[in-house]
């Protein structure tokens, strides 16, 4: 039964532009870095000393449609905080190496390259992490599907105090680096880092002032020249001072983002809605003039290609000034609807008495086929993270989707998930005693789990269940506290500490104590599909006894083969999704279990907090290749069910049931889920009061967030069919948008088996 999957090492759908610099450009630039990294021990001064190689080298040109300035290449070996735009901390993309060794035209520099290589096998960032957590059977690397839970060390949840940033600008900051650090002798390599960065930052913003006078001498027309002029000015006024326009304020921010390697850009209304708003009121700009720079901007965040990462957050309470905000939230929703782009990731967080007209324009805009915006429901979202995390009201305010969905405090905190759970795969290992039917081996992590023959009751199976979830929950926490450890100890990821409170007033690194709230999130997948199961096993086994469970678990090992109309009792039995009580208080109880285990074992690691995100991008479909076949009548290698929505087509009773089921799952105990729902352009443009209604009741009756795709009745099947038809078919996957055409055949699928209300 066992295969070998491919072990990707991110969701990579978008595929990024070729580097601008040349191969052998680019070998030069790693060897400087590796030289750097090699001569400074010193990890603060080894940072900026690295920094250095590639800022400002390796900024791109502009393209001709830009109107704002800031693109990024990323080489195999470089600094980073995520493997989407390069790698973690110190990094070395091997896969990437290996590709730019095969683009190199003779054998001393390929001979140079394998030196490279060799020296980073024990020094990247990760390779450090993985040879210290990683175990045989049961803890395997991101995403190595075979294991039941994987690990990684990254930083991919930061937001940064973009309105510190606003309010001071790069002189206020250095002051306020000055004022903290002038009595603290102790730190001083860490004030001196956080300087040179600074430094650094204005080095790259030189850099861009040089590339727009350069675009408008060879300009070939009047307009693009004064642009480009008037660009150069914008950029020089922020080498020193806070922004005073909207320009300024989205180049500095942007920059700052670029040179700090975060792929998540904030309540972007907050910060930069005062700017704009005087822009417009002094006459500076027009409202359609306002409109193309979001545009530029977002593209510019568009060709990073992050995936599942780019997340830009409007509306909400707790921004400053929600009337300026607001102006800012609607002129980006036009935006978003002419881009017509997968990313950003455009979220709107929406609440009780909010703007009622950008609510209606954003519902206009996802009817048109569009996934954007997501929603998030403040009435739900700021009681669960209070509740969660441990924070209070206007903390919780503060709370911002990243990546596929997860939870983090902005510009306060870390969140980040470096570890995963298959819950399915975990569920199939306790119900044959510790084997995993998928390669045969035992995952039981010496956990002792009673033997199949020795099953007598259906609070056995569910005992076996939760033994075996508290160790993979354990062996989680432990190896999301270290990856932390293990990072502290390469970097001090300066330009992020900067924007953290509480980083300058502490004197400390992020993770070296640094960051107000040291947090983690820890990724769950199959959720329903291991719910969908256990109701099945109590119905059919235990209840109707129409099996023994010893036949239950030879069925699962031989794929139902031989045991088909067992199968088919297992499929006939209650699904979640349909607001069923019998099959949704199973999932009550499991979802209430794994997130308690969770949120409890952040004390036993040294973590503020460690709180389950149930989420999606397409590793429900690669994890659910490599498991065997479950109790719910899913064959092996199948595709697992989308976050906490019921497994593709198995609800029956419409929308409404579906969401009554969705609801049983509070809120209040993780760090947020993933809800999706897909309706046919008929229905929802044509009956948009009838589903405004259900998803207003949604909301009001706790639903935290939803994700809503509208696609014509049979356009999904035509495109799976006549791609080449449809290049720019929009699809929500999970935790990421993306174009249908560009996913595997099998993450296809699973969006077209997904129930189309029509």
């Amino acid at each position: 039964m066992s295969k070998q999957p491919v072990i990707t090492e991110q969701v990579d759908v978008n595929k990024k532009l070729p580097c601008e610099k040349s191969p052998e450009q680019q070998l030069a630039i790693m060897e400087a870095y590796t030289t750097a990294f090699q001569s400074t021990p010193e990890r603060f001064a080894r940072e900026v000393r690295c920094l250095r190689v590639l800022y400002p080298a390796l900024f791109r040109r502009p393209e001709a449609e830009d109107l704002l300035l800031g693109r990024l290449d990323a080489l195999p070996i470089g600094f980073g905080c995520v493997t989407s735009v390069g790698g973690v901390g110190h990094y070395c993309n091997f896969a990437k190496l290996h590709q730019l060794r095969d683009a190199l035209p003779t054998p001393e520099q390929r001979e140079r390259v394998a030196a490279l290589e060799a020296f980073w096998r024990e020094h990247d960032t990760r390779s450090i992490y993985f040879r210290q957590t990683l175990t045989d059977d049961t803890l395997g690397k991101f995403v190595d599907v075979n294991f039941p839970a994987i690990a990684t060390a990254r930083l991919s949840g930061m937001y940064l105090d973009y309105p510190q940033l606003m309010a001071l600008g790069i002189d206020g900051l250095r002051q306020r680096v000055l004022q903290q650090f002038c009595m603290d002798a102790e730190n001083a390599s860490l004030r001196t880092a956080f300087l040179e960065v600074l430094m650094l930052l204005q080095q790259v913003i030189d850099r861009h002032i040089a590339l727009a006078q350069e675009e408008a001498g060879k300009a070939a027309d009047d307009a693009r020249r004064e642009h480009m002029q008037h660009l150069a000015a914008e950029l020089a006024a922020i080498r020193h001072h806070k922004p005073e326009t909207f320009v300024q304020g989205i180049q500095l921010s942007w920059l700052y983002s670029l040179c700090s390697g975060v792929v998540n850009y904030g309540r972007m209304d907050d910060y930069l809605g005062d700017l704009l708003v005087a822009d417009l009121e002094a006459g500076r700009l027009t409202e359609r003039q306002a409109i193309d720079y979001i545009r530029s901007h977002y593209r510019l965040i568009e060709a990073r290609k992050t995936t599942v990462n780019g997340r830009v957050i409007v509306g909400g309470k707790g921004r400053r000034h929600p009337h300026n905000a607001d102006v800012y939230c609607r002129l980006a929703i036009q935006a978003v609807a002419e881009n017509q782009d997968t990313e950003p990731q455009f979220t709107l967080r929406i609440h009780q008495g909010m703007d009622e007209a950008i609510y209606q324009q954003a519902l206009a805009v996802i009817g048109s086929g569009l996934t954007y915006p997501i929603l998030y429901n403040d009435d739900v979202n700021i009681p669960a993270v209070m509740n969660a995390m441990g924070v209070d009201e206007p903390e919780a305010q503060h709370y911002v989707p990243f990546g596929c969905g997860e939870f983090v405090l902005a510009g306060r905190g870390v969140g980040t998930p470096n570890t995963c759970m298959n819950l399915l795969k975990i569920l199939n290992i306790a119900l044959s005693g510790g084997t995993d039917f998928w390669d045969g081996k035992n995952k039981s992590g010496g956990v002792p789990l009673t033997a199949p023959q020795n099953i007598t009751c259906f609070s056995d199976v569910m005992d076996n269940y939760k033994r075996l979830l508290d160790y993979y929950i354990s062996i989680c926490a432990r190896a999301q506290a270290f990856s932390y450890k293990v990072m502290n100890e390469q970097v001090g990821f300066l330009f992020t500490s900067l924007l953290t409170a509480d980083c300058v007033q502490r004197g400390k690194a992020l993770l070296d104590g640094g960051a107000r709230y040291l947090g983690g999130t820890n990724e769950t997948y199959g959720n329903i599909n291991a719910a969908d199961s256990l109701a099945a096993i109590k119905q059919v086994i235990f209840d109707k006894q129409l099996c023994r469970y010893d036949e239950l678990i030879a069925a699962l090992q031989a794929d139902f083969v031989g045991y088909e109309s067992l199968q088919r009792a297992l499929i006939a039995a209650p699904k979640y999704g349909n607001d069923d009580d019998e099959v949704d208080q199973l999932a009550v109880e499991m979802h209430r279990y794994v997130c308690d285990g969770v949120r409890e074992s952040a004390r036993r690691v040294g973590l503020d907090s460690y709180l389950v995100v149930i989420i999606n991008n397409q590793v429900n479909t690669e994890w659910g290749r490599a498991t065997s076949a479950s109790a719910d009548g899913r064959h092996c290698g199948v595709y697992m069910s989308n976050a906490n929505n019921p497994q593709s087509g198995a609800d029956k009773n419409g929308p409404t049931a579906m969401l009554n089921s969705l609801l049983k799952l509070e809120a209040r105990y993780h760090a947020g889920s993933v809800q999706n729902i897909k309706f046919s352009k008929n229905l929802f443009n044509t009956r948009l009061p009838l589903v405004r209604a259900m998803m207003d009741s949604w909301f009001e009756r706790g639903g935290p967030q939803l994700m809503v795709s509208v696609v014509g009745k049979g356009e999904l099947e035509a495109a799976y069919q006549t791609p080449e038809k449809y290049p720019n078919l929009i699809v929500r996957v999970g935790g990421f948008s993306a174009r249908f055409v560009n996913l595997d055949r099998d993450v296809q699928r699973e969006i077209l088996n997904r129930t189309l209300n029509d």
